[in-house]
């Protein structure tokens, strides 16, 4: 991923730790941002994206996510 903003990075590095502390890991696991614990899910919309476009995460048709 190219040059992040340091928020951003943060932003990251949270919604990965708390997809992995959920065992949000596989399709059939995945969890919403907000069941994932993540504080203001829909806050920052274009860095989940991102993390999606750059395969970071993975999102499902539903709408949940996992590492």
């Amino acid at each position: 991923m190219p040059f992040m903003t340091p928020m951003a990075l943060m932003r990251k590095n949270l919604i990965i730790k708390k997809l992995r502390a959920c065992g949000a890991v596989s399709e059939e696991s995945a969890k919403s941002l907000a069941e994932a614990g993540v504080i203001n899910p829909d806050g920052f919309k274009r860095i989940t994206d991102r993390l999606v476009e750059t395969g970071s995460i993975h999102r499902t048709s539903g709408g949940r996510y996992y590492v």
